[in-house]
């Protein structure tokens, strides 16, 4: 983890091209893909945002996480499918953030598949979960980005990952 922040680090202290404007205009839009940091596995997520105001961007988003935990001697498997739609505004125009930074904040409205192929109490579910979420992006060229993303809710945790603009 040491070096996955360290990378970080020294890819944002270095200017590779010219940078691009942040946040999404409108019309624009932009892929984010990654891993995650929760209490509940390791998960991996890809969405698209899509700029549908100066500063709002809305798409959709999945993840996947499988994770094992161990109770009274028996190893229980689960795996979690996120299927959900994300909405952020961006405070780039409010605060005057310079261009190759991106500061969000928003809401994740998701649909969770579960399951647990074990004698666990109630070995499959599903059901809608909210989460919020803040987080920032370094753009260190016109197209490519850095991400990294708190929240909480129905899930707990992080993201960090890249972002392609279209």
């Amino acid at each position: 983890m040491k070096r996955i922040f360290t990378l970080l680090f020294l890819l944002s202290a270095i200017s590779l091209e010219t940078f691009a404007q942040a946040p999404l205009q409108k019309g624009e839009k932009q892929l984010n893909a990654g891993f995650g940091f929760s209490n509940w596995g390791l998960p991996i997520y890809a969405g698209v945002d899509f700029g549908v105001h100066q500063d709002i961007t809305v798409g959709p988003q999945i993840s996947f996480r499988s994770y094992r935990e161990k109770f009274r001697d028996i190893r229980y498997g689960h795996t979690i499918i996120v299927l959900g739609a994300t909405g952020n505004y961006h405070f780039n125009t409010l605060l005057n953030i310079p261009s190759e930074w991106n500061v969000y904040a928003g809401l994740s409205l998701g649909y969770f598949i579960w399951s647990s192929p074990s004698a666990y109490i109630g070995s499959r579910g599903s059901g809608i979960g909210l989460d919020a979420q803040i987080g920032g992006r370094y753009f260190f060229s016109d197209q490519f980005g850095l991400n990294l993303e708190f929240g909480g809710g129905t899930t707990a945790g992080g993201k960090i990952g890249i972002t392609y603009k279209f």
